[in-house]
């Protein structure tokens, strides 16, 4: 059921902030949902969906990660790294550290592609796998890697990378 719906007239131009606006009301409602103990990150589309809200209009690559508990419920959505347009320093340990931290079975990934292209980069693909082995020493599954360019997403799951 909608609360609070409204039709936008696509040919009147919105303001910037008004944009902002929607945006943060979006994921402030997507937020509730997930944070509820029912709700847990098993629709890709429903992950893809919710990062790129997060990651719209970041002009600096930043790399967060999802940390779930075993049945794959959010506990906590984080930051750890941010760059430059094209690049961030991802440190393996940082990230195994969090995992610690909020007690995680598994993480999701992500990081945003400025240049609007989600395909991933070979350093993309290495710092995949080195997150991966990091984690699985500690036994966090790394149930996903996405990458957001734009409004498209590129899932490292649901093409065999992981």
């Amino acid at each position: 059921m909608v609360k609070d719906a409204f039709i936008v007239n696509p040919k009147r131009k919105s303001s910037p902030m008004k944009e902002q606006e929607i945006i943060d009301q979006a994921l402030s409602i997507l937020e509730k949902r997930l944070n509820k103990p029912e709700h847990h990150m098993t629709q890709p589309a429903d992950t893809a969906a919710y990062l790129r809200l997060q990651f719209a209009g970041l002009e600096r690559e930043a790399f967060r990660v999802m940390f779930l508990n075993s049945q794959h419920g959010l506990i906590k959505f984080e930051e750890l790294f941010q760059g430059t347009i094209d690049g961030a320093a991802v440190y393996p340990r940082e990230v195994v550290k969090a995992a610690i931290n909020f007690n995680a079975a598994a993480v999701i990934l992500s990081h945003n592609h400025p240049s609007g292209v989600a395909e991933p980069s070979s350093a993309d693909r290495r710092i995949t796998e080195r997150l991966s082995a990091a984690l699985a020493l500690i036994d966090v599954r790394v149930l996903d890697h996405v990458i957001v360019g734009g409004d498209e997403t590129y899932s490292f799951a649901q093409h065999g990378l992981i």
